[in-house]
């Protein structure tokens, strides 16, 4: 199953928390972004650390300093911000530069989870950081706030 690291989801956490600031040029401490999403604020210090030594973010000194967007909110793509923090996205365990595996030469998997891989970048790259603040500023329709969901679980057929 293909998952993001806790560090992926802090990442985008706090990249859309500036990007919703981004219009009025305000910046944000680590420890404000920390306390507004209860993330622990020595994990996301090195998390925004890695997103600054990839230019995602600004580190902005001084009293009214902090971080900021690297860039517009439009050109920052949900695959910059979790390459920037996780590296490279993989889907296996080998790599296309990497022949050492015993199965590499007879392995019938291999080149279709990399076009798995290329697809999943190419979404992720398409979703910007932009898109997510944008996504979550549309209010609720009224009609949408009462709606009640359920879920039922049906178990397989001979259970």
């Amino acid at each position: 199953m293909l998952r993001l690291s806790k560090k992926s989801d802090y990442a985008l956490m706090a990249v859309r928390h500036l990007a919703l600031r981004a219009d009025r040029g305000a910046s944000a401490s680590a420890r404000e972004i920390s306390e507004a999403y209860d993330i622990p604020l020595e994990l996301l210090a090195k998390v925004l650390q890695r997103l600054v030594r990839t230019k995602v973010l600004l580190s902005v000194q001084g009293t009214r300093g902090g971080y900021r967007l690297g860039r517009p909110s439009t050109a920052i793509s949900v695959a910059d911000v979790i390459q920037a923090v996780d590296g490279p996205v993989t889907v296996t365990a080998c790599s296309p530069n990497d022949h050492a595996c015993d199965q590499y030469d007879k392995c019938s998997i291999r080149d279709p989870l990399w076009k798995i891989k290329g697809r999943i970048i190419e979404m992720l790259s398409t979703v910007t950081v932009a898109e997510m603040a944008r996504d979550s500023e549309t209010p609720a329709t009224p009609a949408a706030s009462h709606t009640v969901s359920r879920m039922v679980f049906v178990p397989p057929l001979g259970e």
